[in-house]
């Protein structure tokens, strides 16, 4: 009587430590599919990141055009403008190259 009652908890235990296994099965499947998923957010974000960039710089080249097509006699300011933008250019080849 007590090895079958041995038996059957030493089964029981199985059972569990089997149940366990599946479970953390599972999990690592979800983690991965997750791990997944925030890389392809964040290369997502990136690209979105990228696209306001180049938002912006298209904004800026609007109103440098508007304001040498609007204020001529600003020329002065637009010249320091235009020289900001070049060595922001520059940065941003000299950091591709990297």
């Amino acid at each position: 009587m007590a090895k079958e009652k041995q038996l059957q908890q030493l089964q029981a235990i199985e059972s569990k430590v089997r149940q366990l296994l599946t479970r953390h099965a599972d999990a690592q499947h979800k983690l991965a599919a997750a791990q997944e998923e925030i890389k392809l957010l964040q290369t997502q974000l990136e690209e979105r990141e990228q696209q306001i960039k180049n938002f912006q710089n298209q904004e800026n080249i609007v109103k440098i055009v508007d304001a040498i097509a609007g204020n001529t006699a600003n020329s002065t300011e637009l010249k320091l403008k235009l020289n900001e933008y070049i060595r922001e250019i520059d940065k941003c080849i000299a950091y591709l190259r990297d």
